[in-house]
Formats: structure tokens, C-alpha cells, sequence
């Protein structure tokens, strides 16, 4: 399904989201706060366009998803980042690789979220950083009835007019509605071993920010 709209991917959210995704994805990098020379790994990465500002502000950025044709488009676009096909639920990368982690907009495709949030957790330094930027659920009930029917209705809609593969929106919307609020997300990041879990609404809701560490390593007892 991602492979079949991955050419006009960025397209199709940027008119879906109302110029949205570019305000959002700012808000990531500084959650994420990553400095130059940090290795930072960006899942469900696509064609890139969540890896490139990490990339630009100097990071080593491995962008990694489970779809080759967003992967072929993101080579094209950005042949200065490391491009990697990888399952989140079994990355390719070895234990402590990153000093950051991130996932927008991917973690509800990943059909084993625990499996995903533990593997994030084994591939981070100790004392390294995750940022998950995931739809969720609007704080204002009036809202939250609004963005429902949008989703279920217009959305699909307008999808029609810009994707090539408009049913894949359709799960799109029904994938948002089934996804846990923000706080049983940060119970789920909890239990995959990460700690100072918290989370950040942005646009009333719609989007969230979930933040956590991984536990720094314990320091070796004096040989005394």
C-alpha cells in the first residue's frame, strides 16, 4: 500500500493536514533536541522528509522504513542520508546504536507496537532519547467530533483528488480512530522499559509528542 503512494506521499499530506505536517514535524526536532554529530535513527521514515531536518541540523540520520518504494523515492530526493529497509519490530541495527530515536505518523502501521517500542528501546544508548509523533485524540469533546467526521468523510474525499491510491486513506482514518489516547500510549512506552515518559499536545490534540529516555546506564561500584 505505501509503495503505490509514495510518489506524491508528501503531496497527499501536506493538502490532508492543512499545511499541518511541516509545523508538526518542527515541533519534533525541537522535542527531540538533537545536536550535531549525535546519531539520530528516524523510523517509518518514508521518503525522508522526517529525517531531513535532523540531517540538516548535523546529525548522523538513518532513516529506516519497511516500504522500498518510499525508500527509492527518499534516495532520489536525499542521497546524503543513509536510506535503510528495516522492520520495526526486528530492526538491522545493533544494541546502543543511536543516541535518539523518532517515529512520526508510523507507529499505529507497525503491526506489534509493544515489539516496536522495545526494539526502539534496545537500538538507544543508555540515556538516549525517544520522540513518538503520532495522531491521537482531541482534548475538547466539540472538537473531537468535528476532526471525526473530517476524518471519516472529507478526508477520503480529498484523497481522492491528490493521491494514487485513495483507499489507502480510508484506512488511513479508520487506523486513527482505533489508536490509543495519549495517556494509554505513555503506559505502553512505560512498559517497554523507558522512563520520564511524557507527552505534548499539538493542534488541540490531533497530534502528540510522546518524550521518554532510556534509563542511563548504573555506574560500576568502587573496586575498594
Amino acid at each position: 500500500m505505501f509503495d503505490q503512494v509514495a510518489e506524491r506521499y508528501d503531496l497527499t499530506n501536506d493538502v490532508l493536514s492543512l499545511g499541518q505536517t511541516r509545523l508538526w514535524r518542527r515541533r519534533l526536532v525541537q522535542a527531540l533536541d538533537v545536536r550535531p554529530g549525535e546519531r539520530v535513527l528516524d523510523l517509518a521514515a518514508g521518503t525522508g522528509s522526517s529525517a531531513e531536518p535532523f540531517a540538516d541540523a548535523g546529525a548522523e540520520t538513518v532513516a529506516c522504513d519497511f516500504s522500498e518504494g518510499m525508500l527509492a523515492v527518499g534516495r532520489r530526493r536525499r542521497p546524503d542520508i543513509e536510506f535503510v529497509h528495516g522492520d520495526a519490530t526486528a530492526l538491522p541495527f545493533a544494541d546502543a546504536s543511536f543516541d535518539a530515536v523518532t517515529i512520526s505518523f508510523g507507529l499505529r502501521n507497525v503491526v506489534d507496537t509493544e515489539a516496536a517500542l522495545a526494539e526502539m528501546h534496545r537500538v538507544t544508548r543508555p540515556g538516549g532519547r525517544l520522540a513518538v509523533m503520532e495522531f491521537s485524540d482531541p482534548s475538547c469533546a466539540a472538537f473531537r467530533t468535528v476532526y471525526l467526521e473530517y476524518l471519516m468523510r472529507a478526508l477520503p474525499s480529498a484523497a481522492r483528488r491528490v493521491s494514487s491510491n485513495p483507499e489507502a486513506y480510508v484506512y488511513l482514518a479508520e487506523s486513527i480512530r482505533a489508536w490509543p489516547d495519549q495517556d494509554e500510549l505513555a503506559a505502553l512506552v512505560a512498559e517497554a522499559g523507558w522512563e520520564s515518559v511524557r507527552y505534548r499536545n499539538l493542534t488541540g490534540g490531533i497530534v502528540a509528542i510522546h518524550h521518554a529516555r532510556r534509563p542511563a546506564a548504573p555506574h560500576a561500584p568502587d573496586a575498594r
